[in-house]
């Protein structure tokens, strides 16, 4: 199996750049992973694809602003640097500041020290100081671990969350390229535990109203928790898909959550996960306990393509992924490669908006 088989060509006026208004309104593609028969519909048509007895599996992570812009320090005495308060300038108090820096939290490691993505890497070696909002965080490159990832220990004084909520930006993909007036509309509406590089984008369609009509439906909600982190949406750079390796993400899943899934499949109703992290959550739990899913929690490397055997899920909410990508793999494992990539040129046909602010597929 080739990467190069999930490959399609995408017009760049059909990435999303912005999300709705309404989060319901966005267009649905409903694919039957069987035939590969599709419908058009809209997002708040879901309720018409569930049954009375199913279940919905939501991850219900909370991305946090984990993009930080700051700038190298130069001088040696960091304290006396910081203690005249206003770092926008080349040199302050006999120090100089230098190249600016971007960096991604990416895993928090301990309390302080934390796994990042930092740009550029050459001007970040073990040693170096990053300043960040004129003194409010301070932050030093202690190693550099797998694929040029920065370890950062950051000092500060205060709650760290809430300055980063003050310096932080939304780590919107690179391929969306406007400005983001809310933020809170890179969160779903059930968004809990902080945690998250990236939003799990297939919720971002659910509004509190449509949750609340769902449920009222007979449709039973399960919560789990993985914590996005850029791994999934990092490029497969192999040919072999087989040799391709998935960075680790927390997942945890509560003992009402496994209670709900196991008691929908012996009654015979369906598991359908909200987006891909959802589904390699429950997939994971299915490999730890052989078929069968327990409250447990841990790090994750699952890698789902085609050849693969679900064991818990039976249809998926999703938005439309990248070419290439590990997660139009996940899809084409449920759906057939083929199914989905005719899928995707009747969607690109009829002008479906992709990626993170786009439309949404139903694989049912």
């Amino acid at each position: 199996m080739k990467t190069s088989d999930f490959k399609f060509d995408l017009p760049k006026e059909l990435i999303a750049q912005d999300p709705l208004e309404d989060r319901s309104a966005s267009r649905l593609l409903v694919l039957d992973k069987d035939t590969g028969a599709m419908e058009h519909r809209h997002f708040y048509n879901i309720t018409e694809y569930l049954q009375p007895g199913d279940c919905l599996v939501l991850n219900n992570t909370k991305v946090i602003p984990a993009r930080l812009y700051g700038n190298r320090v130069l001088e040696k005495n960091l304290a006396d640097a910081v203690s005249g308060g206003d770092l926008t300038g080349t040199e302050k108090n006999g120090y100089q500041l230098g190249a600016a820096i971007e960096v991604l939290l990416l895993k928090r490691k301990t309390d302080n020290v934390w796994e990042t993505l930092v740009r550029p890497g050459k001007k970040a070696r073990p040693g170096t100081k990053i300043v960040f909002g004129n003194g409010l965080l301070i932050g030093e490159v202690t190693d550099v671990v797998e694929e040029g990832n920065r370890l950062i220990r950051f000092t500060y004084d205060g709650i760290f969350e809430e300055i980063l909520d003050q310096l932080g930006q939304m780590p919107l993909p690179p391929y969306i390229t406007h400005e983001l007036k809310d933020k809170n509309r890179y969160q779903t509406v059930y968004a809990k535990y902080e945690g998250s590089a990236a939003a799990p984008t297939a919720g971002l369609h659910f509004t509190p109203e449509l949750l609340e009509q769902v449920r009222a439906m007979g449709v039973r909600i399960a919560e789990v928790t993985l914590h996005v982190g850029l791994g999934t949406f990092r490029p497969v750079k192999v040919e072999d898909v087989t040799q391709h390796h998935m960075h680790s993400e927390f997942y945890q899943i509560t003992e009402e959550a496994a209670d709900i899934i196991r008691e929908t499949k012996a009654d015979g109703g369906r598991v359908i996960c909200v987006g891909t992290t959802s589904c390699r959550t429950i997939e994971s739990a299915a490999q730890r306990f052989d078929g069968d899913i327990q409250a447990c929690s841990g790090w994750t490397d699952i890698f789902i393509y085609p050849g693969y055997q679900f064991r818990l899920l039976d249809a998926l909410i999703t938005n439309f992924h990248l070419p290439e990508s590990t997660l139009l793999m996940l899809v084409s494992a449920l759906a057939g490669r083929e199914n989905i990539l005719n899928a995707y040129r009747v969607a690109v046909e009829e002008k479906y908006r992709f990626f993170s602010f786009g439309d949404a597929m139903l694989i049912k």
